[in-house]
């Protein structure tokens, strides 16, 4: 997704909410707690499942629906909340990316999932 296209969806959810004067209640206090209750119902949807039945999670339609349904609201807060915040999710990521790959280079992190000691 580009980040012109991004920042469509951004615009469409801030006024969504300002059409429903939302925004009193969307706090970056309020948005966390909502992106965690969505994050929370996603994780319900794998909680028992085993590795393998997580791979396959939307091989049934019925069940492909809910990821997408809980995925979209963890998306939709999550830009609500960089909204509020004032705070670009694509130049963020960008900038985190960078400093991993500082912080975990390929030759002492490939096919590793250990995390580099702090300070190195």
């Amino acid at each position: 997704m580009s980040g012109k296209e991004q920042q469509e969806i951004t615009d469409d959810l801030r006024k969504f909410a300002d059409e429903r004067d939302w925004g009193q209640f969307h706090t970056p206090k309020n948005l966390v707690l909502a992106l965690v209750g969505e994050v929370g119902e996603l994780a319900e949807i794998f909680q028992w499942l085993t590795p393998d039945e997580a791979e396959r999670v939307t091989d049934d339609p019925k069940v492909a629906e809910h990821v997408r349904d809980e995925l979209a609201d963890v998306y939709g807060y999550l830009l609500r909340l960089a909204d509020v915040l004032g705070i670009d999710l694509n130049t963020a990521l960008q900038e985190k990316m960078r400093s991993n790959a500082e912080r975990y280079p390929i030759d002492r992190s490939y096919g590793s999932a250990q995390k580099a000691a702090e300070g190195q």
